[in-house]
């Protein structure tokens, strides 16, 4: 969002995005309204227009199409993303067979597997692991979509194991740790929870997850809420204590509405559920760096998230 924002800021408009920056309703209104362009195709941007990249990630042939149509392109996929594109690469200079646990369509598993299309097989689920077939059983790896139920990843792989002993892991877990830290806290938290509520678009993978992650371990039940006025009051009826946790992407705005909201009808005491404490820090992309400093602007971005378990 950061990364739109300074570039609608810094270049002449419009400035054009390609599909949505983040899978959240209210970061991409948001942005249209300070002027930014979604589309879903680069064939969408009039030559020599400057074009951000979304942070799921591109397939190589789109950097490809924007140099050779003249666009200024600012690449702003996520840096643990990027990890599991040279993961493909280098995995399949080595001549490995990569099986990518993901949902087939979800962007971020188009732009991996476009790395080596050649040498990429989608595995969705642990089922499609019991079928998945290989050129060499000798010489397979497997990466994973970062926005995945870790417990659905982790089943995935084991099953995959077992048909393919040699399986080579990755140098690090490819699920993004605000997905994973997410998912333990409303896995901490679930079993004391008659609600939970999970700020989110329909869009997003890892919102999508953390519901079924609730009912996995114990909430009788658990919506997806773009905003606080979603939430039905009859949710709340003989309801003692409700979960509220939110996707990556969703500005922490959002889900202080949703407390806000929650306090009105009763739930005023809040304690926090911290799975882990999040300190890193992303770059804005090199493009917009470069540009903002030419500009005499100082480029900065820092990330945080958390959890909150309200009675």
């Amino acid at each position: 969002m950061v990364t739109v924002e300074k570039a609608v800021e810094l270049y002449p408009a419009p400035v054009y995005v390609r599909k949505q920056i983040v899978h959240n309703r209210h970061v991409v209104a948001t942005l249209e309204e300070r002027g930014a362009i979604f589309v879903d195709e680069l064939d969408e941007v009039p030559d020599g227009a400057t074009v951000v990249l979304s942070a799921h990630g591109v397939a190589p042939q789109v950097h490809a199409e924007g140099r050779q149509r003249g666009l200024k392109l600012i690449d702003a996929t996520c840096p643990l993303v990027t990890k599991v594109h040279r993961e493909a690469i280098r995995f399949a200079n080595e001549g490995y067979d990569i099986l990518l646990i993901g949902h087939e369509g979800h962007e971020e598993v188009v732009g991996t597997a476009g790395e080596a299309p050649e040498r990429v097989t989608l595995v969705d689920g642990p089922d499609a692991a019991d079928t998945v077939a290989v050129a060499n059983p000798d010489r397979v790896a497997w990466l994973s979509q970062t926005t995945l139920s870790v417990d659905e990843a982790q089943e995935t792989v084991r099953r995959l194991r077992h048909r393919f002993p040699a399986l080579a892991d990755p140098p690090s877990d490819d699920i993004c740790y605000a997905t994973q830290n997410r998912q333990l806290a409303v896995r901490q938290m679930a079993a004391d929870c008659e609600l939970v509520l999970v700020v989110g678009s329909t869009n997003s993978s890892n919102s999508v997850r953390l519901v079924e992650v609730a009912l996995e371990h114990g909430a009788a039940a658990a919506y997806l809420i773009d905003y606080a006025d979603q939430i039905d009051p009859q949710w709340l009826a003989n309801v003692a204590t409700v979960g509220v946790t939110s996707g990556a992407s969703v500005p922490e705005v959002l889900v202080a509405d949703v407390l806000s909201t929650l306090a009105s009808h009763g739930f005023s005491d809040v304690e926090t559920v911290v799975a882990a404490h999040e300190s890193l820090t992303f770059a804005l992309p090199k493009e917009l760096r470069q540009d903002m400093a030419a500009a005499g602007h100082e480029p900065r971005e820092v990330r945080h998230d958390a959890a909150d378990h309200l009675r």
